[in-house]
């Protein structure tokens, strides 16, 4: 009776995968640190009338952030901060020129579309790969992500006639930023074998289909997904 091949297996504790990790770890750290800084100001100064439901978001990726510090931990990887603030400086700049601005439809893009979106592709390539420790805390925390997607898909349906132009601009200025992102962490995700291929696909897949949940046609969605592809 023929034996089937084992799958090679991750040395977690290489030196190769553990200075990967610290900076593919730092990001999702940030991510979530930000997210949470995200709904909390949201809450404060753009949507009152939405604040219990946004702090109860906030506090969700507080738990997920804290829930990622113990997977560092738990392969004795110092996660690389500065790196990850760089990272995610960008998307930071306008989401807080958006804030600023009191532009409800960008913040919203940003956070609950394109960010979540980047966040629930990671995750989904990453739990296949991950160690026991972290495929168990990230399993957890993808399900809830997909409820931080939908809040702001549900926002934006409920106003999509007075926000499409606003969505539309606001694409344009961040999608491309997304495959800047990938391109900048695509060796140290290999390392960690998730391919950048599959992550693109899945975010894809993923941010397509929140664009046509707020209301997007077939063909805008092909448009709005195409910005920035030339840089992937």
């Amino acid at each position: 009776m023929p034996t089937l091949e084992a799958s090679p297996v991750m040395d977690f504790q290489s030196e190769t995968y553990k200075d990967a990790y610290s900076r593919i770890n730092a990001i999702v750290i940030e991510g979530e640190f930000e997210a949470n800084d995200n709904y909390k100001s949201l809450a404060e100064h753009l949507m009152s009338d939405h604040k219990d439901e946004l702090i109860k978001l906030a506090k969700m990726e507080n738990r997920h952030m804290k829930g990622f510090q113990a997977c560092g931990k738990n392969l004795s990887v110092t996660p690389d901060m500065p790196f990850a603030k760089d990272f995610f400086s960008q998307l930071h700049g306008n989401f807080q020129t958006a804030l600023a601005e009191g532009n409800v439809v960008t913040c919203l893009l940003i956070q609950s579309l394109i960010i979540e979106t980047f966040a629930i592709a990671a995750y989904n390539i990453y739990i296949p790969v991950a160690d026991d420790f972290a495929r168990k805390i990230t399993e957890g925390v993808v399900k809830d992500e997909y409820l931080h997607l939908n809040f702001g898909e549900e926002w934006l349906k409920a106003n999509f006639e007075t926000a499409k132009a606003e969505l539309e601009e606001a694409n344009r200025a961040n999608l491309p930023l997304v495959w800047k992102m990938l391109n900048e962490v695509e060796k140290d995700a290999a390392v960690l074998g998730m391919e950048k291929d599959a992550l693109v696909e899945d975010f894809m897949i993923t941010y397509g289909e929140a664009l046509a949940n707020i209301g997007f046609t077939s063909r805008e969605v092909m448009k709005l997904s195409a910005q920035g592809l030339a840089s992937a």
